[in-house]
């Protein structure tokens, strides 16, 4: 599993470093002390998972976060458990506080290996699947030819199909992992559409594109989602 380090003290960032050593299933493909100098890193290895400071000067590590174009799985390292609440509206694995411990962080590393395990468990459905979905009182069997796209709301991601929408709780990384990749695609960190119900790619003013969907809704993708999906949708 590659991983990236984001902390802003030297001996911060090189001590949990030389910690993950012991851990064969991690590789560290990167490092660096401040969002700005991170983000670079991560579209340059696509990073499974960060290893994630949250104060550090000028920007946080929810700045940070806020413009990737996917969520990685991150395990936060702080000195401040104020931020515990929020770190759950991302793809958080575990929250350590500092000075990190081996076996605290053995602890995170095992949730990783936990998760893995049950995604593995749950096969990949097919276009012709049903979607049994339960929002309060509200139960659906939504079949997933017809759901337009996802889009992740915090802790829910929000389910549109037809002219109707319901939410559920289970973060948006979970239910793309299940997904037919031949079907849906990940247009940015917020949104995974139906490529069936796309209508048109267009150039967005800035940096980027635009898709329309069918029920005429505007979706950002970034230029490299956009470049991945002209591919996906040309002969």
């Amino acid at each position: 599993m590659k991983a990236i380090i984001v902390e802003d003290s030297r001996l911060a960032r090189e001590g949990l470093a030389n910690m993950l050593v012991q851990f064969d299933e991690i590789e560290i493909v990167g490092a660096a002390d401040h969002p700005s100098t991170a983000i670079e890193l991560i579209k340059e290895h696509q990073p499974d998972l960060l290893f994630l400071d949250i104060h550090m000067p000028g920007e946080s590590g929810f700045d940070l976060l806020e413009k990737l174009d996917y969520m990685p799985r991150v395990i936060f390292t702080t000195a401040y458990s104020e931020y515990a609440i929020r770190s759950f509206d991302y793809n958080t694995v575990d929250y350590l506080l500092k000075p990190i411990s081996h076996e605290r962080l053995a602890i995170a590393i095992k949730k990783l290996g936990q998760e893995d395990s049950v995604a593995e468990q749950k096969p990949t459905l097919d276009i012709n699947s049903r979607m049994f979905v339960k929002d309060g009182e509200k139960c659906c069997l939504i079949p997933l030819e017809t759901i337009l796209y996802f889009e992740s709301c915090k802790n829910y991601v929000r389910i549109y199909f037809g002219s109707d929408n319901i939410f559920l709780k289970k973060p948006l990384n979970a239910i793309e992992e299940r997904l037919p990749k031949k079907y849906f695609f990940r247009a940015n960190r917020q949104v995974v559409v139906n490529l069936h119900e796309v209508t048109s790619i267009k150039e967005a003013v800035g940096d980027g594109y635009e898709i329309s969907m069918s029920d005429g809704k505007m979706i950002e993708i970034s230029r490299r989602n956009a470049a991945t999906l002209k591919e996906l949708l040309s002969f």
